[in-house]
């Protein structure tokens, strides 16, 4: 592959990655869910599992274990998260999702699901079941990180 399809390449993956992230959250924002930035749903895949502390969520993100605290605070103070007492570890405190936050998991679901169902219609069911093995083989195994 010359350097210019690798380059081509690159910027179609970057286009579509960010394509879709602005979709997800277009469609989070369209479904009633103000006050939230796709940082959130970064934090809300995480939180999603099992909760998280501070810390493991800044290991998610890749930031700083201030900046994931701010981003707590923010989320807790829009009613999207909530600090509980960590069952294994009396010092932490465990972030967990609220109803309000997995309703807006729900409908980022939702808007991923729209933006896919497009892609169907322009590359056919087939091929996007194709494009979703392919970019697995090949995706690094980890958390998915906003791009800051």
């Amino acid at each position: 592959m010359q350097h210019s399809e690798a380059m081509a390449l690159s910027a179609a993956l970057l286009a579509a990655a960010g394509g879709l992230t602005q979709r997800i959250h277009e469609g989070v924002v369209a479904r009633g869910f103000e006050g939230v930035r796709p940082a959130h749903g970064f934090a809300f895949a995480r939180l999603a599992r099992d909760g998280a502390t501070v810390t493991d969520l800044a290991v998610h993100l890749g930031v700083t274990k201030q900046a994931a605290s701010q981003l707590v605070d923010e989320m807790v103070r829009k009613g999207y998260a909530e600090r509980r007492p960590h069952p294994g570890d009396a010092r932490a405190r465990l972030v967990v999702l609220t109803e309000r936050g997995w309703a807006c998991t729900r409908a980022a679901e939702e808007a991923a699901a729209e933006v896919v169902r497009e892609w169907g219609a322009v590359l056919g069911e087939g091929e996007v079941g194709v494009l979703r093995e392919r970019l697995l083989r090949i995706a690094p195994q980890g958390p998915v990180r906003p791009s800051w």
